[in-house]
């Protein structure tokens, strides 16, 4: 008597039989929202390219578009007087970022970033923001940043001041 079992070859197996429903639902393809124009924004920075902003593929790393919205954003908020770190009794404070890439840019491009406010909050503001590349009308790169005001004493949120308030709304919100 041999102690190795018999073999089954492959067709004395008998054929699984398909679930009445399947386990895993397939999901569609998610929509991918063309990019947008210039005429989608309302407020327009110049933005520097340097050489070390691009990566090893030749182009500007990721990382950076995320400077140039903040720089940009930033640039905003002193223009309208929001932005005072002397004697402010508000500021404020990121809590969400995102960028979605639509093509490549590259040092020495010359840049401009488009900006809106895209929603306004008790405490909050969002704005979208864009990069051009040279004279294109159409977006290389969009994204977002969520700002919450905050009482300077406590660093916790606070109601944006009616002043403020007034201001972004005609940046878009």
């Amino acid at each position: 008597m041999s102690m190795i079992p018999a073999m089954t070859t492959l067709h004395s197996m008998p054929l699984a039989t398909p679930l009445a429903t399947p386990l895993v639902t397939p999901l569609a393809a998610p929509v991918r929202p063309a990019p947008g124009t210039r005429a989608d924004y309302t407020v327009f920075r110049p933005v520097t390219t340097r050489w070390m902003d691009n990566d090893v593929l030749g182009h500007v790393n990721n990382a950076h578009y995320y400077s140039y919205f903040d720089s940009a954003v930033c640039a905003v908020l002193v223009k309208l007087g929001m932005l005072n770190l002397r004697g402010a009794s508000h500021v404020v404070i990121m809590a969400e970022s995102g960028c979605r890439f639509h093509k490549e840019v590259a040092f020495p491009d010359a840049l401009t970033a488009g900006l809106r406010v895209a929603r306004l909050g008790t405490s909050s503001i969002r704005w979208e923001i864009a990069v051009f590349r040279e004279d294109d009308q159409v977006a290389s790169a969009e994204g977002f940043m969520v700002h919450v005001c905050a009482d300077v004493a406590t660093h916790r949120p606070a109601p944006l001041p009616d002043a403020w308030r007034t201001k972004l709304e005609t940046l878009g919100a």
